[in-house]
């Protein structure tokens, strides 16, 4: 099995039979390795500097550009929404007011209309009063005559029982008004 592992290990440009150094630290080697590392870094660095680097600073502009748009968008629609709220703001102060107005015109209607009925009413009530007090006086005035009449008439039998005669007409007006006061 040894000499399967050494012609394998010998066919793959192996390591030399009796322990040979790892090849990156072979000093007779170094001279290659440094211009090999010189050309990767070189492609590398022209790969680096004018394909991703360009990439990465467009995409990064890219997005700064999205940034500042979508602030001065929110920006423009803050300002916006501020105007709404203000302008709704006013809307409602106005709506407040007119409604206020048109409450105190209503309660100023109703109650100049309150007193007009009560002007009318009172006016009512004082004219039916008058017709009352007229009644009263002319009911007042009736029975007085009457009062005067069944007075004289009284006075007239009285004197009749008490004289044994009956008295003028005249007699008996003149003598009740004195009684009455008139």
């Amino acid at each position: 099995m040894a000499q399967t592992t050494n012609a394998t290990t010998q066919a793959h440009g192996g390591a030399h039979e009796g322990g040979g150094s790892f090849p990156p630290f072979d000093s007779s080697t170094f001279g290659s390795q440094l211009i090999w590392l010189a050309l990767a870094f070189g492609a590398l660095y022209l790969l680096m500097s004018k394909v991703a680097l360009p990439r990465v600073t467009r995409i990064l502009d890219e997005r700064h550009g999205k940034i500042t748009a979508d602030l001065d968008e929110a920006a423009r629609l803050k300002s916006q929404t501020d105007a709404a709220i203000s302008s709704y703001e006013k809307a409602l102060a106005d709506a407040r007011a007119n409604a206020q107005a048109i409450a105190g015109e209503t309660r100023d209607k109703l109650q100049a209309e309150t007193e007009a009925r009560r002007k009318a009413l009172e006016a009512d009530l004082h004219v039916k009063l008058d017709a009352a007090e007229r009644q009263i006086v002319e009911g007042k005035t009736r029975a007085m005559q009457n009062v005067r009449g069944i007075a004289a008439d009284a006075t007239a039998a009285i004197v009749q029982q008490l004289v044994g005669r009956t008295p003028s007409t005249d007699e008996v007006d003149a003598a009740v008004a004195r009684t009455l006061g008139q």
